[in-house]
């Protein structure tokens, strides 16, 4: 029994890995589209939605069997319920992602700036993904911690973004609206990287059976 957990904690890791993988791929992808506000590109980014949600059922679906089937209790239980934990907040990155992409489709260019704080910040926040990840299957509390510092520093790139586009529209008031749809972007990001924080809280509910607000 105790190996055929062990298997099955082994194929959480390796769908929420491509979960993870497929969530960096698509925000990545929605942001060099943002850059050259290809429409096109954006519907394809759009549709990739149903990958990321297939993988989230297949985690949940994995989770179910290991707790009907093994029986799990104490740090085994909260690894599982975790996963599924993890695997919501994945999908959900996901759709802040392909936010992006549907801000594509209103806005009209060109760009009001070129584009260096949204792209850095979609950097940092998908970092934050990894380490989550790394962390979790690793159960590695010191890595799950140190998300709380690097949200810190995605915060502070989303308020810089919001105060620079705010000078812009008030000297150009016809970008008035791409303004507001680079902000909701910025916005998407913020919240992606929020997404990272609640995985190291379960990485550190896991170790520990309590839980830790990341996001103070």
């Amino acid at each position: 029994m105790r190996q055929s957990l062990n298997d099955g904690q082994l194929i959480l890791n390796n769908l929420l890995k491509d979960m993870g993988q497929e969530v960096e791929r698509i925000l990545q992808g929605c942001i060099k589209t943002l850059k050259s506000l290809d429409r096109t590109q954006a519907e394809y980014w759009i549709a990739q939605d149903q990958v990321v949600n297939n993988l989230e059922r297949q985690v949940d679906d994995e989770c179910v069997r290991l707790i009907a089937t093994q029986q799990p209790v104490a740090k085994d239980l909260r690894k599982i319920i975790s996963a599924m934990k993890i695997s919501t907040d994945l999908e959900r990155m996901g759709d802040l992602a392909i936010g992006i992409a549907k801000v594509v489709r209103r806005i009209e260019g060109p760009l009001c700036k070129p584009l260096i704080d949204i792209p850095l910040m979609a950097e940092k926040a998908l970092a934050m993904m990894r380490q989550g990840l790394e962390a979790y299957r690793t159960e590695d509390m010191e890595l799950a911690q140190n998300l709380a510092l690097q949200d810190d520093a995605v915060d502070h790139l989303y308020n810089q973004i919001v105060r620079d586009l705010l000078v812009i529209m008030s000297q150009k008031p016809e970008i008035l609206d791409q303004g507001m749809y680079l902000t909701f972007a910025g916005r998407y990001l913020e919240r992606f990287a929020d997404h990272a924080t609640n995985i190291g809280e379960n990485v550190i509910y896991i170790t520990t059976a309590e839980r830790k607000d990341l996001n103070k």
